[in-house]
């Protein structure tokens, strides 16, 4: 077998060339790149280009043909085996392992995630059908869930997972809702607590499985939102989550669920994401999340634009290089721990998880769902909004 001429033939099923001459090939500074790609699959191709092995001047587009062409998970390695194995026997999204992501990846850097993700800090997918720019589509996007919601003012609600509080930002203020939100990660939290009013927004440190902590008059919410939290929820966990939602709804109450989806049913992530960026996620497909609300909701509406996901990706990436450059050429301290892990090592770790993670959603290999579900129907039949 040589490695060399197995990769080079592979990736010209998506039209890539090494070393060739479109922005979308790649360029190989290290020929033990081959040999450890095709051992390796997505982590050996993701570490060498971190380690500066290999570079593509259209990263995005590189993705967007291997996904495309549905190349991403023929070579899998021996890490996806045993991953998959362990997925199948454990449950990666308990308690104790949910904190790891929190302090890996959401804990990182306020300041570095504040000059990314815009002036609303939401960091999920915006809504792109009407807006001009990233923080125009992102305050739509909000705005659209509590008109999904049709969140009054005075209205209760919850918000599993509240990343840096913008949602419930958001709500409170233009709706005048009471909103309690929860969240695992120290360093959102504290954010979120200082950007939102206390009369109205309620910020609870805690997992969402803790009801006696946030919840502890174990009172009934007419409305609750979960934002981004599903990918981190798990197979296992999908039906006892879906039933803790339904518990603390009034009769006739919404739910709305905001993920990141897949038409294919997945227990593990792609290795090297699992590694560096989302520990124990796991993309939701339609099978395993409508499997798991089979006898406890009413489906009302299913509302996909994973397009918008590239979209809000690459104005992510932009964001991030304009800021990471700047403080470079300013000498200026990163505000970020990277322990074992170099500047550039870092950077380089970054970028391939936005634009890897651009193409795929570019490819429409994954969606983005906005699901609302009632608590027993409602009455006269729901209105959807786009």
């Amino acid at each position: 077998m040589n490695p060399e001429k197995m990769v080079r033939q592979f990736l010209e099923k998506a039209d890539i060339q090494i070393n060739g001459p479109d922005p979308w090939d790649l360029q190989v500074h290290n020929n033990r790149f081959f040999l450890r790609v095709w051992a390796n699959g997505s982590i050996g191709l993701g570490e060498s280009y971190m380690e500066g092995w290999w570079d593509c001047e259209d990263l995005e587009g590189f993705f967007f043909r291997i996904i495309d062409a549905k190349l991403y998970n023929k070579v899998k390695g021996w890490r996806f085996a045993f991953n998959l194995i362990k997925a199948k026997l454990i449950n990666r999204q308990t308690k104790n392992r949910s904190m790891r992501v929190a302090k890996m990846h959401y804990n990182l850097s306020n300041e570095m995630y504040s000059a990314m993700l815009g002036e609303t800090m939401a960091y999920t997918c915006a809504y792109w059908k009407q807006a001009k720019n990233l923080d125009e589509a992102q305050y739509a996007k909000y705005d659209l869930i509590c008109r999904k919601l049709d969140i009054k003012a005075d209205d209760r609600i919850l918000e599993l997972g509240s990343g840096w509080g913008g949602f419930a930002k958001y709500a409170s203020e233009k709706y005048g809702c009471h909103i309690v939100t929860v969240n695992i990660a120290k360093e959102q939290v504290k954010y979120a607590r200082n950007i939102c009013d206390d009369k109205l927004v309620s910020v609870c440190l805690c997992d969402y499985r803790d009801r006696d902590v946030y919840n502890p008059a174990g009172e009934k919410y007419d409305k609750i939102v979960s934002i981004g939290l599903c990918e981190h929820v798990g197979p296992k966990n999908y039906r006892s989550w879906f039933r803790l939602v339904f518990d603390q709804l009034k009769d006739r109450g919404l739910f709305l669920l905001h993920s990141i989806g897949s038409d294919r049913t997945k227990y593990i992530s792609d290795s090297w994401i699992d590694k560096y960026i989302f520990p124990n996620g796991i993309i939701p497909s339609t099978l395993t999340l409508s499997r798991a609300m089979d006898g406890i909701f009413v489906m009302e509406d299913w509302h996909n634009f994973g397009s918008d996901y590239h979209l809000t990706l690459m104005e992510w990436f932009k964001n991030f290089d304009h800021y990471w450059k700047m403080k470079e050429k300013s000498n200026a301290d990163l505000g970020i721990s990277l322990k074992n892990i170099s500047k550039d090592t870092f950077y380089r770790m970054l970028k391939y998880y936005l634009l890897s993670c651009a193409g795929c959603f570019r490819s429409r290999e994954n969606s983005l769902w906005q699901i609302v579900m009632s608590k027993n129907g409602i009455l006269g039949g729901y209105k959807p909004f786009r």
